[in-house]
């Protein structure tokens, strides 16, 4: 008697999520990511500098800031035509909630501190006699809005806007905490290749195809 086998098709693979994000977003994010801190530091350290070097050191502070603004743009056009990299499946849902919520949040005040900071320096009574530029090279524009403003309202407007500067501030450092803490303990206590989605380490698709990869050494000789 003749049996008769079947097989079922074989069904085609769907495509591959990638492990990373697109090298373009990794430059982007960790050159983000210097900027800011480097901004930081001067915007804390200005005041205690030598008198000579608190006018260039708040100059190039405004140069990063507005940079800053550029480049997060650019990484957010660039991340709504090339999606994130999937979460890990062992995430719990409350870790996927508070980490797109973190995101969000950073990307709103990212956007929120360099804008609130040149709507400040609109407002600055003396814009006339230090002309905004970016790294002392190019000249820049302030808000025609603010800066025609009548002195007793701008000068008011200057006081409120720096306030809303420096509590964003405040809000940045506590975010970048909760995202480093957060990417800290996926990766060290969770083992999941948290750090290597943003380009540092070897992936984890990497790892396995350089171990999968035949030794041909004594077959060359």
């Amino acid at each position: 008697m003749t049996q008769i086998i079947t097989s079922s098709p074989r069904t085609r693979p769907g495509p591959r999520l990638p492990e990373r994000y697109t090298r373009t977003a990794i430059v982007l994010h960790w050159v983000i990511a210097a900027l800011i801190a480097l901004a930081v530091v001067l915007g804390l350290t200005a005041d205690a500098l030598p008198e000579d070097w608190i006018r260039p050191a708040i100059d190039l502070h405004k140069s990063f800031g507005l940079t800053v603004l550029g480049l997060v743009l650019a990484r957010i056009l660039w991340r709504l035509t090339h999606p994130a990299p999937p979460l890990p499946g062992a995430y719990a849902r409350v870790e996927r909630i508070a980490a797109h919520t973190v995101h969000v949040l950073l990307y709103g005040l990212m956007l929120l501190l360099p804008i609130s900071g040149w709507l400040h320096d609109s407002a600055f009574k003396d814009a006339a006699a230090h002309p905004l530029s970016l790294f002392w090279t190019i000249p820049w524009f302030r808000i025609a809005a603010i800066q025609d403003l009548p002195a007793a309202p701008k000068e008011v407007l200057h006081g409120q806007l720096f306030a809303l500067h420096t509590w964003a501030s405040y809000a940045l450092y506590a975010l970048v905490a909760l995202h480093v803490l957060g990417a800290l303990k996926h990766q060290l206590i969770d083992r999941h290749a948290e750090l290597q989605r943003m380009g540092v380490g070897r992936s984890k698709r990497a790892e396995s195809a350089t171990s999968r990869t035949p030794y041909l050494g004594d077959a060359q000789k």
